[in-house]
């Protein structure tokens, strides 16, 4: 809020959703970024749970979705995860609650994602992402928006409002 970069806390309701809109919208990797070492190891238990656990028999539709979850440990990291499971650089497209230079309409960019351009959706938790990270991408979506100014969503909510404004 003052400015700072923060890191925030990866929350288990947060891999949970995000997971499941993933699967449901056809995604093929759900990338979770954090440098923090207790933070990913909390995901890696997480993630173990639903995929080799006691979670992966008991619920196997979680299964299904958590076998889209990789862990990162920078942004960079992503990125190259990304491009390697793409065979190509990946298009970076970050997401605000404010306007951000460099933007591009959601039609334009479901077109994109049509066309087969491969696309790396950046969301990002507590007060937004970095500066330096909206700065390496391509391009940025509109805030979302509803019928009153407050659009301080969590970001489970907006990714599946993103994804389905450009997936559904």
């Amino acid at each position: 809020r003052d400015g700072s970069i923060i890191g925030s806390a990866v929350t288990n309701l947060d891999i949970h959703d995000i997971a499941r809109t993933a699967r449901t919208y056809g995604i093929g990797t759900f990338y979770i970024v954090t440098p923090y070492q207790d933070q990913q190891n909390l995901v890696r238990e997480i993630i173990g749970h639903w995929q080799t656990g006691h979670g992966s028999t008991y619920n196997p539709a979680r299964k299904e979705a958590f076998e889209l979850v990789e862990l990162a440990s920078s942004f960079e990291a992503m990125t190259e995860l990304a491009a390697e499971k793409r065979r190509r650089k990946p298009t970076l497209v970050t997401t605000s609650a404010n306007v951000q230079e460099r933007t591009l309409s959601y039609e334009s960019s479901k077109t994109r994602i049509e066309e087969g351009e491969a696309t790396v959706l950046v969301f990002g938790t507590a007060c937004g992402l970095a500066p330096e990270l909206t700065l390496q991408a391509e391009y940025s979506l509109p805030p979302l928006g509803g019928v009153t100014q407050y659009n301080h969503l969590s970001v489970r909510a907006a990714v599946a409002i993103t994804c389905d404004r450009l997936l559904g």
